[in-house]
């Protein structure tokens, strides 16, 4: 498998199935900022269109997760193969074009965890792990370092030293300094090693 981050933002996703499995893809593709449309016959909603899967459903798709029933799944599998859609099967992960990851997010910071679908608990349990450690100190630590990262790369022109800075306020100190003293003061000292004096 090749780890990717897709994305989607004004893309089409279609999610066969609007079950409890379709809608957590449907919600996860959402808030990529991806538009979803949801194919179920008995499922209500907004974007859902109520009737038995047909092939017209994949129209204008960029990305198709298969969420219902093997049969079903196995069909939209065969149909999105053949538009050149990459596809999602939940019922035969190897049968589709990719898995899902567990994922791990804190603000902007995404950690993808996967066991090629060899292991699935100890991803969960791996995702669990890293969800107590990674904590909303990460989320402000890479909002601050993507804002200097901005005013780094216009007013410093060494692209030597650039690296050099970008390298080092993504080190372990800077982040137990965001922890004792806030985000505000943490990217004002940054700010004072990029603009010395």
């Amino acid at each position: 498998m090749f780890p990717v981050v897709l994305n989607l933002a004004g893309r089409l996703v279609v999610v066969v199935g609007g079950g409890a499995v379709g809608t957590r893809k449907a919600a996860a593709a959402a808030l990529a900022g991806a538009t979803v449309r949801i194919v179920d016959p008995v499922a209500v909603g907004v974007n859902v269109i109520t009737e038995a899967y047909h092939p017209k459903h994949l129209d204008g798709a960029f990305l198709v997760f298969a969420s219902a029933t093997s049969t079903v799944n196995a069909q939209v599998v065969s149909d999105a193969k053949a538009r050149g859609i990459l596809v999602n099967s939940a019922t035969d992960p190897e049968g589709g074009d990719f898995t899902l990851p567990s994922v791990v997010r804190s603000g902007e910071l995404t950690l993808a965890i996967s066991t090629g679908g060899a292991a699935p608990a100890l991803a969960r349990r791996l995702r669990e792990k890293f969800e107590a450690e990674f904590d909303s100190t990460f989320a402000a630590w890479v909002r601050v370092l993507s804002d200097v990262r901005t005013v780094v790369l216009s007013e410093m022109p060494d692209s030597e030293r650039r690296r050099e800075l970008l390298d080092g306020f993504a080190d372990w100190p800077w982040l137990a300094r965001l922890r004792a003293e806030g985000a505000e003061a943490v990217k004002a000292a940054m700010l004072a090693v990029v603009r010395p004096g």
